[in-house]
């Protein structure tokens, strides 16, 4: 089974449909040395106009970017102009792409009827929320929050540029990869990615969709 993930960044979605089974590559616009697995730097919309390309895969997963609808756009002296490339991604993989397909992004965000999953569904000390729409039904995770609140906050702030924010708390990046299930990415990385575990769980769902 093949899927190709598309906006994959260092590549926490990746690792977790990996798990789940797939052989993975990843398209960026970006450049991103610590993706572990076969890469393409590319503009994830010019690969979707490529159906020979994508005729190669069984599941597609994109991520556009979520500015457009994170709360971080709400703070002072941020942009909240951000590009929204949802309606664009779904109308282009529904137009050349026949197989399952999954659009994840951020609380707010338009997708339609999505399924949301929580990293404390999974025993993570971390309470990332994020939606998954798709063209096949996906059952979502339950919340389990009390676990999150007993993660350490970090004392120590001399590293305040490698934080990430988990749950409640900043922490240091050893901390966060531990809580986040990561440990390949920088901090600044961590604060774009989605823990394997999220992907994981979903893959499996995708996987049995594949092979029937």
């Amino acid at each position: 089974m093949r899927l190709l993930d598309l906006f994959c960044g260092a590549g926490g979605c990746s690792v977790g449909y990996a798990r789940a089974g797939f052989d993975v590559v990843g398209v960026d616009i970006e450049a991103q040395p610590r993706y572990p697995f076969d890469f393409l730097r590319a503009d994830a919309l010019a690969i979707l106009r490529r159906p020979d390309f994508l005729a190669d895969f069984d599941v597609i997963h994109a991520s556009p970017p979520c500015q457009a609808w994170s709360a971080y756009r709400r703070r002072p002296g941020v942009n909240s102009r951000a590009v929204d490339l949802i309606g664009p991604v779904r109308r282009m993989i529904g137009s050349f792409f026949d197989g399952p397909w999954v659009i994840e992004n951020v609380p707010g965000a338009p997708l339609i009827d999505p399924v949301q999953v929580c990293g404390s569904s999974f025993g993570l000390y971390v309470k990332r929320h994020r939606l998954f729409e798709s063209n096949v039904a996906l059952v979502g995770s339950v919340c389990n929050h009390s676990r999150v609140r007993a993660f350490p906050p970090a004392s120590n702030r001399r590293n305040a540029r490698y934080t990430v924010e988990v749950g409640t708390y900043r922490v240091r990046r050893e901390l966060s990869a531990a809580a986040m299930g990561i440990h390949w990415m920088t901090g600044d990385e961590m604060t774009q990615a989605i823990p394997p575990a999220y992907t994981a769980f979903l893959g499996a769902q995708l996987a049995a969709v594949v092979a029937a």
